[in-house]
This record gives structure tokens, sequence and C-alpha cells, in this order.
């Protein structure tokens, strides 16, 4: 399966992942309105960890072995075997953060929808479709920090 890589040697910190995230999953597709006039604001499912000296896009790992859905009691989270993608259904979450705990990398957030904590991490765009072959979030990176590479896992 193929998974997103940062490398931490290229990235400027400049966070134009996170925008390019906050933006696809938007209900406008638009930068300016989803940054600014959209209720509740769209959350980016990658986060830019660090400073001006050194920085890392932290997203999701998609792992061989979760511990995100090992340790979902709701069943929210799951992993399609065929494809190896680890997605959260927000209509099972019970936003109880024990996948938060679990993620060895700190790539499972939650947030409030609607009056309700649901868990979201990264979806590789698949669930709103995307540029064709790549994430949002690797297409906006300047620098190449962020690619999208085939996984041996």
């Amino acid at each position: 399966m193929k998974r997103i890589y940062a490398i931490e040697a290229w990235c400027l910190g400049c966070k134009r992942c996170e925008i390019a995230c906050k933006t696809q999953h938007s209900a406008t597709r638009d930068t300016v309105k989803a940054l600014t006039q959209e209720q509740p604001s769209p959350t980016s499912r990658v986060q830019v960890e660090g400073d001006r000296f050194l920085s890392l896009a932290v997203n999701c790992r998609h792992c061989a072995q979760p511990k995100c859905v090992k340790g979902c009691i709701s069943g929210a989270m799951q992993k399609d075997p065929a494809s190896g993608l680890v997605t959260s259904d927000p209509a099972k979450c019970v936003g109880c953060r024990t996948c938060v705990s679990m993620c060895p990398f700190g790539c499972v957030q939650v947030v409030s929808v609607e009056g309700r904590d649901i868990a979201l991490k990264c979806d590789l765009c698949t669930e709103d479709g995307c540029i064709p072959g790549e994430p949002a979030c690797v297409a906006a990176c300047p620098n190449g920090a962020l690619v999208y590479w085939e996984s041996e896992e």
C-alpha cells in the first residue's frame, strides 16, 4: 500500500500541507472560504510539529498492525484488509479517545462535530477525492518533504 512519508530534512515548517488538508476536507473546497468562513472550521488531518529550525509533518502511518484499531471500543477505527487503509467511522465513534492514547505517532485527534466528539485522522484523501495519484498534503508541499510511496509493510 502507498503511504505518506515525511522527510524531516526537507520540511520548511510552512504548513501548506495543513492548509491543503483543511481545504480538501472543507465543504467549499475553496481555501479562503474554508479558512475564514466555514463553521465549523475544517480540521487538518496532518499536523506540522517543530519550529523554524526543525519541523516535521505528522500524519497517520496506516500501520500494518494499527494499535488504534485494536484499542477502539466501538469499532469505529477499522483497517481495510484489501487496501490497508485505516479509517475512522464518525457514526460509530463514541469519542472515548482510546485511539488517541494508543497511536504511537500521535496521529489521531478528537474534534467536536455537531456537539459530538469524534476521532479524526488522515484518510489519504480517499473519501473526498483528490489530485489523481496523491493526497492533497503531498501535492501542496513546496519542498517535496512529503512523499507518497509504496510501502513494503
